[in-house]
């Protein structure tokens, strides 16, 4: 195995590393979770509509649902892919990114997604305050989510989660 393959998957490296290694590890796990959450939305819990952007660009028809009951259905799917997505995250981030054992791992779970859960709250409630307050462009203010949640999740995972 080469060298910098070797430096790129041991849990001994530079800060500069881990983070890329986390960036990393958040963009497949945020790709998982709009995967799940699109399956759930087509198959499992109808949540769009024949206008939505990814139903036009699929080309497929979806079933009708109400607004309240397709908001339903996306909480619900949405809630299903944290899970997965956050599930899969903390895999790959205690495979390759942080050192595991600071706790057992049961333990370990349960504050990785204690810590995601409580991040994505705090992302959203910014995000919102942006939009309501100030009128900020919903892409912006989403960005403001995202960052916000990876430096909280970044920093807990970090410093109080695993071992470094």
């Amino acid at each position: 195995m080469p060298r910098w393959l070797r430096e790129f998957l041991s849990h001994e490296t530079t800060p500069v590393l881990q983070f890329l290694k986390y960036a990393i590890v958040g963009g497949m796990a945020t790709g998982t979770h709009i995967l799940v959450f699109y399956l759930c939305a087509l198959f499992l819990l109808p949540s769009l509509t024949r206008n939505d952007i990814v139903v036009r660009m699929l080309g497929i028809s979806v079933a009708e649902v109400t607004d309240a009951q397709r908001a339903w259905n996306a909480g619900i799917g949405n809630a299903i892919a944290f899970f997965f997505s956050n599930a899969f995250c903390y895999v790959l981030n205690r495979l390759f990114v942080f050192k595991p054992g600071r706790h057992p791992w049961l333990i370990e779970f349960l504050l990785f997604f204690g810590v995601s859960g409580i991040s994505m709250l705090l992302g959203t409630s910014i995000q919102s305050w942006l939009i309501a307050r100030f009128a900020a462009q919903t892409t912006i203010a989403f960005g403001a989510n995202l960052v916000t949640s990876l430096a909280i999740n970044y920093a807990m995972r970090r410093f109080f989660i695993f071992k470094g």
